[in-house]
Formats: C-alpha cells, structure tokens, sequence
C-alpha cells in the first residue's frame, strides 16, 4: 500500500514537471516575460526541449531505482512511503535547480538582445468581470465548517465513551500508529485541524475572488474568457479538496469514538479512495487549466506592443512582490494554480496562519 501511494504521487508530480513547460502561458517561461514576437525563438524552444528531456531521464532513474528497492530489497511499508516521500521531495529540489538555471538563462539573453525593447508595453484592464469568474458562492466552503462544530460537539456528549487512549496519527494501511492520553482537548484535536483548514479554504477563495483580473493585449475576449475559467476550475478543485478533507477526518474521528462498528477493510478503502479521488481531480484540473493556455494563444500578433512587463514584481520567477497590486494571490508564473502576493501582510496571515494553528493543535494535544 505505501508502495503505490508514493508511486502514484510520484508519477503525477513526474509527469506535470516533464511537461510543465509546455503547459503554461507561451509569453511567460521559466518565469521570465517573453514578447509574442520571440516565443518560437531558438533560444526558448531549446531550453523547454532540454529541461523536458532532463526531468523525464531522472524521473525515469528514480522511479526505477525506487522500485527496485522498495518491491526486492525493503518491505516495510512505513519506510516505503517514508523514503517515497524523500525521493518525490528530491526530484522537486532537482527540478528547482534546473528551472533557476533556465530562468536565468532566460533573463540574460532576454537582456542582451533586448527582447521586446522596441515594443510598448500595454495594460489591459476590466471592470465589467466582476461578479462573473464562475468561482463557487462562499456558503459552500463555509457549510464545511458546520461539520467541524457539530463534531466537535459530538465528540464532547460522548467523551464518557471514548478510549483512554486518543489516535493521532494513522499510517498507509488506515491503522493508527501513534496516540495521546485522553483529555478534553486531545479528543478534539482532529476537528480543530479540520476547522482550521477549512477556514484556510474559506480565506483562499474569498482573497482569489478579490484578486486582479489580468487580460492579454492578444484576443482580448478569449483571454478574458480563460480568467474566468480557471478561476472556476481552481473554486472546484479547492471545494473538491476541502470537501474530501472533510469527510476523511470526520470518518476518522467517527472511528474513534465507535472503534467497534467500522472494520479495517472499510478504513483501509476510505483512504485508498480518498488518494485515488485527489488523484484524478488533480489530473483533470491539470489538463482543464493547460488546454485554456493552449486554446487562448493567438497567432495573429499586433505589431509594435507587447503584453505589460512585470518581471522586476517576481523574485527569481516564483515569488510575487508588488505594493501597488491588491491582490491577496496572483497566478503561479512557473506552475498551476495561485501563490500569495508577498507584499500583502494579509497573505502570510492566511497561509501561514493555518500552519501555526495547526502546529500549536499538535503540541498541546
């Protein structure tokens, strides 16, 4: 079981680097902004060619090389998925150091040839989106937050029933491996870290409704369109997330509570289903945003302007800092989905907040 949840994580983080250049907007590579006019350039088709080729021969290296050690050398599942998680964390660091190479690659021959210095700069702006990116209403992340209070409340009218000694944490086979003496606030440790998450979710899609739209200079209308879609599609993938982390640690608290009606065969499928649901809504949110970048790129370019530069906003292509821009999250440039504006204090409060919290829920529980 370790084994295939690590390989599963694995082969979907593999696949979306290998083909993550491919995926994203043709003006923005390796987080730099490159002008319409030089996207099919040699320099930037050569540098998507190798880190493709580079990512697909490592990623083939370690799956084969975890494979081997983890089907005919080492059986214990607990370290398969404890080495699983090493190896997926050294195949992002590597991926890292290959894109900061390119990144910078990219801004040195964008700054000596001077791409796009004799174009103008345009800026496209809409106030007629508002009230139409598609997210879902913001009742539907708060009605999770229900089931964590009634939990909650659950939980205490049945303390009296509730082994003395509390699950904390539970490994791949749904059995739980780690536990804390009984109190009053270690019974309800679980649905304080569900609370927290969903508040986290709350706050993410009421600061991603809130943010800037931003069109393209190019098919204006198609690019304005796109917004709106992947705004809807990231509202979806994050309810889909929240809803599942729902039911998951409600089952698991439900567990500990009447430990006697449940078997390990349906523990075991709840987890195996909760993995394979994550799996297929990440794939599918994937190809969605990556189809609107590939079907919103017009060929048909207007001489003489170029999409609004704001590389000097972007620390090395991943982190956004702009005073000037409201907006709590803006689009990945390297990447789907969103990161934090860094110059927005409320950002880190909703980010890393919800960290801290749940830090402090495991310490004192």
């Amino acid at each position: 079981m370790g084994f295939w949840i690590s390989i599963a994580m694995f082969g979907l983080i593999g696949l979306m680097q290998i083909f993550i250049p491919y995926m994203l907007k043709r003006t923005i590579i390796f987080g730099v902004t490159i002008p319409a006019s030089f996207i099919h350039h040699h320099v930037v088709k050569q540098t998507k060619k190798i880190y493709s080729i580079a990512m697909f021969i490592i990623w083939l290296i370690l799956l084969i090389s975890y494979s081997i050690w983890a089907l005919h050398i080492n059986y214990n599942e607990d370290l398969q998925v404890v080495v699983g998680i090493g190896t997926i964390l050294f195949f992002i660091l590597i991926s890292l150091l290959f894109y900061a190479y390119f990144h910078y690659k990219l801004q040195k021959e964008k700054r000596q040839e001077q791409w796009g210095a004799d174009l103008t700069e345009v800026k496209i702006a809409s106030t007629s989106l508002s009230g139409q990116d598609g997210m879902l209403p913001l009742s539907y992340f708060i009605s999770l937050v229900f089931v964590s209070l009634i939990l909650i409340i659950y939980t205490y009218y049945q303390y009296p029933i509730l082994p003395e000694q509390i699950p904390t944490h539970w490994g791949p086979n749904g059995k739980p491996d780690a536990f804390t003496e009984k109190n009053r606030f270690s019974v309800i440790s679980l649905p304080l870290v569900m609370l927290v998450m969903q508040a986290m979710f709350v706050a993410i899609s009421e600061g991603t409704k809130r943010s800037g739209i931003k069109i393209s200079a190019f098919n204006m209308q198609r690019s304005a369109f796109n917004q709106i879609k992947k705004r809807k599609y990231t509202s979806w993938f994050m309810f889909l997330t929240a809803f599942l982390i729902t039911i998951l640690f409600s089952f698991l608290q439900l567990t500990t509570i009447h430990h006697d009606i449940i078997g390990q065969n349906i523990m075991l499928a709840m987890f195996i289903t909760f993995i394979a649901v994550i799996f297929v809504g990440s794939i599918i949110f994937t190809f969605k945003v990556s189809r609107l970048e590939k079907e919103g790129y017009s060929s048909n370019l207007k001489e003489g302007i170029m999409d609004i530069d704001d590389d000097r906003y972007w620390k090395g292509g991943l982190m956004y800092f702009n005073k000037e821009d409201p907006s709590l999250f803006v689009e990945k440039r390297f990447g789907i989905g969103w990161t934090i504006n860094f110059a927005r204090p409320m950002s880190y409060v909703i980010l890393f907040g919800p960290l801290l919290l749940i830090l402090l829920i495991a310490y004192f529980s």
